[in-house]
């Protein structure tokens, strides 16, 4: 599907900085999806990937949840495919309702979408230009940033703390002209959480006019404290969440936007077309599940702590992360150690270019993580 940029859209971003030349690219990246290297979150993980990956291997480049779809959501996403001939809406309203009674929010608060991906980068879109900067962490996720670069927005990294958290101080005095100041908590890939008072000060603080666009993929899974409360309260605040990880749907593709109606609308001016009944159903069956997340919860932090325990018996140096990855420092090229650790069939993430000697690896089941630690040991001899 080619996406057709109508007069209005053309004439905000014209406003907004962009000039004509742009409205190609802008078009281009709507259309493409996968298709651009930096524009999802499927295609951002096909930087740590091989072709040809031996079926034995280990994959943990990727911050998936091998657990897969829980029970409840494999049964209502089996019962739906049957109806794949439908495009099926009422699913979506569906899970919009129920995500939205779970969060304390009118439906309206709500906009389901096909993972976060598309609502992090049509938020680029629609927050950013070239007079309006992408402001994120360094190191974070660089999606966002990758699509800002691409439709000429100027991007402005900002370091993480010595606790490694972010440091929403030094974000909020980036540029008193910010469009999108893009956190996400915990932090990919340090797995490492900003306080929430810090995220209440940001927004306190931001640059008038600016957006906090907080993306709490991991949230759950480190069980910290989240901030829709505060789409409540009307702020200028957009919360991304995610099937993918610990609902372990990143095949299926679902996800929501959760922001004030007008937020949400300037979003989705950039998207059209039915979002996958499967996603979307199986999404409502894992919010209606009341065990999912604290099982899931307590068996990665339990293999994460063994892993953990691992790297300090040998004095390994990593990031304390209370996410499902983490990052571990080589003392050398980290590219190196990826390929080494190929070899051993044991496939592990990427470097960020301001952490050169740190490698970013997923936590995966015990065995698979048991595998990590034998080839870890043999690479770093």
């Amino acid at each position: 599907m080619t996406f057709q940029l109508n007069e209005h859209l053309k004439q905000d971003l014209i406003r907004r900085g962009f000039s004509r030349r742009s409205f190609g690219r802008i078009a281009a990246m709507l259309s493409a999806g996968a298709a651009l290297p930096f524009y999802n979150e499927p295609a951002m993980a096909q930087l740590s990937a091989v072709r040809n990956m031996p079926p034995d291997a280990v994959k943990i480049n990727a911050n998936e949840n091998p657990l897969g779809p829980c029970p409840e959501a494999l049964e209502a996403i089996h019962a739906v495919a049957a109806k794949g001939g439908r495009y099926m809406y009422e699913e979506t309203f569906g899970m919009q309702e129920v995500l939205a009674e779970q969060e304390g929010l009118k439906s309206t608060y709500v906009q389901p979408w096909a993972g976060s991906s598309a609502p992090l980068h049509q938020a680029v879109l629609a927050f950013t230009s070239p007079t309006r900067p992408f402001v994120t962490a360094d190191p974070g996720y660089e999606a966002g940033e990758r699509a800002a670069q691409f439709v000429g927005s100027k991007v402005i990294r900002v370091p993480l703390t010595r606790t490694y958290a972010h440091d929403v101080k030094a974000m909020a005095a980036a540029s008193p002209d910010a469009g999108l100041i893009y956190v996400c908590n915990p932090n990919n890939p340090t797995g490492t959480l900003t306080p929430r008072e810090d995220i209440e000060w940001l927004l306190a603080n931001k640059p008038a006019g600016s957006i906090l666009l907080l993306d709490e993929a991991y949230i759950h899974i480190a069980g910290a404290p989240m901030c829709t409360d505060l789409v409540a309260r009307d702020k200028d605040l957009v919360v991304l969440r995610t099937f993918s990880k610990i609902y372990g749907m990143a095949g299926l593709r679902a996800g929501a936007a959760i922001g004030r109606p007008d937020l949400l609308k300037k979003i989705s001016h950039y998207t059209a077309g039915a979002l996958p009944s499967t996603g979307m159903a199986g999404a409502t069956a894992s919010l209606k599940s009341k065990t999912l997340v604290p099982e899931r919860r307590k068996i990665i932090a339990g293999v994460r702590a063994d892993v953990f325990s691992f790297l300090d018996s040998h004095k390994f140096e990593y990031v304390p992360s209370v996410s499902n990855k983490f990052m571990v420092n080589v003392k050398r090229p980290g590219r190196e150690v990826i390929e080494a650790m190929q070899k051993e069939k044991v496939y592990i993430g990427r470097v960020w270019p301001s952490w050169p000697t740190f490698v970013r690896v997923s936590i995966g089941t015990q065995e698979e993580m048991n595998k990590f630690k034998t080839a870890f040991l043999k690479v770093m001899a």
